[in-house]
């Protein structure tokens, strides 16, 4: 196992700042932070410096920062390239949590790599870190026609698939510290056969 490159020492949660946006489906990389923030008894705290609101999580891997950029989703590559250059964390050791439009509510997928996929958050950090880091891939499933994405994305998510999207959360939250200790093989197995 490669710890030393791989071991995850920031956590970048994908959403859309303001009370409007939180229950919509674009912001479901905010919920998985939501989720950890609660899991280990943490508040974020506002860095201007870093264009987000960041906490340290001490692990027995090491230590690592969770990130929510404050910036709207097509700048939030610019966020994370900051805190990851001030802390000189290498890309592969960065793990972004996206809303997915390709997969169903309730499953999460980890994959390393890859295109932006018309994400405009994935867009953007991939312009400011290259594409090498981790995607934790949370499904929201599609509307069936490409023009009604931005709609859809930006729409409130009914309770059914909020409560889908919360169970994949969860998966994704069991499988976290094989994530953080960069044993991601071992984590995407766990993951996916769920």
């Amino acid at each position: 196992m490669n710890a030393e490159t791989h071991n995850i020492q920031l956590i970048a949660g994908l959403g859309n700042p303001g009370n409007e946006y939180e229950r919509t489906r674009h912001n479901a990389g905010f919920w998985f932070i939501d989720q950890l923030l609660e899991q280990y008894n943490l508040t974020l705290k506002s860095e201007a410096k870093f264009l987000g609101d960041t906490v340290r999580l001490s692990t027995p891997s090491g230590n690592v920062w969770l990130l929510k950029p404050t910036t709207f989703m097509n700048r939030s590559g610019q966020s994370i390239a900051r805190l990851a250059q001030f802390y000189k964390i290498k890309v592969s050791q960065i793990l972004v949590v996206h809303d997915e439009l390709d997969l169903s509510p309730g499953i999460a997928k980890l994959k390393q790599g890859g295109g932006h996929g018309g994400h405009n958050g994935l867009r953007d950090s991939i312009a400011q870190l290259g594409k090498d880091f981790y995607r934790l891939r949370l499904g929201i499933g599609h509307p069936g026609a490409k023009e009604q994405v931005v709609g859809y994305v930006l729409g409130k998510t009914p309770k059914s698939e909020k409560t889908l999207i919360d169970s994949s959360i969860d998966k994704a939250i069991a499988s976290i510290e094989l994530i953080l200790q960069g044993d991601m093989q071992k984590a995407m197995n766990q993951l996916h056969s769920k």
